[in-house]
């Protein structure tokens, strides 16, 4: 079926069971960010491939809502679909809440797949469409019926992750939420999302494309833990290990008897924005205290060992990514490249380092004007021939049992435009002004977003994006709640402490629609610096290992200052890399590529 005999499908199913409107997520069970293909039911029904998104379909009209990285991408992807594409934050659009509002009725039923949703979201709809007549429901999941070729539940083996790369036993992790449950006075713990689960317990899989977390639930007790997991998934040697560390493997699908077992009147810790609405229903006769998981901001501070192992996951990385800009530089024009064949070499480049487990998320190679979307995915209809000219730019990352890495270059292929150079220059500088920032304890992503924003807006210039997320260790290559943004969204935590241990992005750019793309990121560790009588400073120690590219820089637009910041950056990346290098022509490369400016 074409998208429009999707959309007629769906709204056959719609009147079938007497639901005027219904809101479509990009969701799993679980609060992930990205999912698996099993749950792309949106993807499927609007044909909008973006990894964020909300699908609203009425009886007479479809809209999907989308944030900055993905409005140009989305405009091309639903033209003709007959959805409306909302582009969420510009002036004149309305919010989700707003439109959903507009479209129920009184008398009108407006539907959800409460397996997809929260607790808090479905609460908050439902009061509010009950106080104009309207009622929300849970549709249940449709789409098997309607999706013949849905792919099926993932079943890849979960792996446990060995203490000398976690830093911390179970055990240990276990005490840890169990002082939190004391604290609040609660008798059991539940949680259903999956780097927290994985984090706590010391196990990986491959459940997720580039996020190597298992499909599972977890409830924790004053004495005991369960985790619900396809039990297939789980070989004997790791069921042996979690039972001494008091946790009982249980069948995925049991779950919600689990918590409809629970004690009447029992305290409950968990977290509604992330438990499904179905699973909150299931604990109906418990108390849900009100609390954020406690693994979130646990997992959030890297222990020395995971730090020690991700300073060696960003010279393996780094050792990849240099390496591709070796062969772009000495190959460009002799040799034929697309934005794909170029992400596959640096793919093949990345499957030679030790310890390499999969991509942290899907690369982004865009060149020219392809660049300008945020997030652009090369496919055999847009996969760009490269010349040597003009900027190309690459976000790519890897995941390795040392950790997490996300890097993003932007490369001169030849002659650049100066118009792209004064961009590249406004960007590196912004990047370098967070990366060394020195701030007191207390600061949090919203004060210290300026320092990169700051050159780009003299510009007249903004990204539609944060600067930086936090990164997971050997899990979701964004984790919260550490974050840089101006500005305090609903859904996030820019306004989290940056705490000594945490791990950011610093990845400022400028994207010109039609023109060009620039965004150049570094991972930063928070570190502390000095006491004294004014409080505990702060710092930055930058862990990414790669060449910013001098092709594309203009000295004269940096300060003294900026230029030693770099220069510094340039003599870490070749004392770090030269010994690494391939051959005598990568080693003088590298000398050069990272000369003093």
């Amino acid at each position: 079926m074409g998208i429009t005999e999707r959309l007629s499908a769906f709204r056959g199913q719609m009147k079938k069971d007497g639901i005027d409107v219904v809101m479509v997520p990009t969701a799993d069970s679980h609060a992930s960010e990205y999912i698996a293909d099993h749950f792309k039911t949106r993807q499927w029904l609007c044909g909008f491939t973006g990894s964020a998104g909300t699908l609203v379909v009425a009886l007479g009209e479809a809209a999907l809502f989308t944030d900055g990285r993905y409005f140009i991408q989305a405009e091309r992807q639903l033209e003709g679909s007959g959805v409306t594409l909302m582009r969420m934050g510009t002036p004149g659009t309305p919010t989700l809440e707003e439109y959903l509002l507009s479209l129920a009725k009184a008398g009108q039923t407006v539907g959800m797949d409460f397996s997809l949703v929260s607790g808090t979201q479905a609460d908050e709809f439902g009061k509010k469409l009950s106080a104009q007549g309207a009622q929300l429901v849970d549709t249940g999941d449709w789409f098997d019926a309607l999706w013949e070729d849905r792919p099926a539940m993932p079943d890849a083996k979960a792996f446990a992750l060995e203490e000398r790369y976690a830093g911390r036993s179970v055990s240990d992790k276990l005490e840890a939420i169990r002082e939190v449950m004391r604290e609040q006075n609660a008798a059991a713990h539940v949680c259903n999302v999956l780097d927290d689960i994985a984090w706590t317990l010391n196990v990986r899989g491959g459940d997720v494309l580039n996020t190597p977390v298992v499909m599972s639930y977890l409830i924790v007790t004053l004495e005991d833990a369960a985790w619900f997991v396809d039990e297939d998934k789980v070989d004997a040697e790791l069921h042996a290990a979690l039972e001494a560390a008091g946790v009982a493997v249980r069948p995925y699908g049991a779950i919600e008897a689990a918590l409809s077992a629970l004690p009447v009147g029992s305290r409950v810790l968990g977290d509604r924005s992330k438990l499904t609405a179905r699973l909150c229903a299931a604990m109906g006769q418990a108390e849900v205290v009100q609390h954020e998981n406690p693994a979130f901001r646990m997992k959030a501070v890297k222990n020395e060992a995971e730090l020690e192992n991700l300073r060696r996951a960003h010279i393996k990385d780094g050792l990849a990514v240099t390496r591709l800009m070796y062969w772009l530089k000495t190959n460009i024009g002799k040799l034929p490249m697309t934005e794909i064949s170029v992400s596959d070499k640096l793919l093949a480049l990345r499957k030679e380092q030790e310890g390499y487990i999969s991509l942290s998320f899907n690369t982004i190679c865009a060149y020219r004007a392809n660049a300008a979307m945020m997030h652009y995915s090369a496919t055999p209809e847009t996969d760009a021939v490269l010349e040597p000219r003009d900027l190309l730019l690459i976000d790519s990352g890897g995941q390795y049992l040392e950790g997490t890495t996300d890097v993003t270059r932007t490369f001169a292929l030849g002659e650049v435009q100066q118009e792209q150079k004064k961009h590249f220059t406004a960007v590196l500088c912004s990047m370098l002004n967070l990366a060394n920032a020195k701030f007191l304890h207390g600061c949090t992503g919203i004060a210290l977003d300026i320092l990169a924003r700051g050159p780009i807006w003299d510009m007249g210039i903004d990204y539609r994006c944060g600067t930086g997320h936090g990164v997971g260790y050997l899990l979701s290559v964004h984790e919260g709640p550490n974050s840089f943004r101006w500005y305090k969204s609903a859904t996030r935590s820019e306004d989290t402490v940056m705490e000594a241990g945490m791990v950011t992005t610093d990845e400022p750019g400028v994207y010109i629609e039609g023109s060009h793309g620039i965004r150049t990121e570094n991972e930063l560790v928070c570190r502390e610096l000095e006491r004294n009588e004014y409080g505990q400073f702060m710092g930055f120690e930058t862990i990414t290992c790669v060449p910013i590219d001098l092709d594309a820089v203009l000295p004269e637009e940096m300060t003294v200052r900026q230029r030693g910041w770099l220069n510094d950056y340039h003599t870490f990346v070749r004392e770090t890399l030269l010994p690494l290098m391939a051959d005598d022509a990568e080693r003088e490369w590298l000398r050069q590529a990272t000369r003093a400016i």
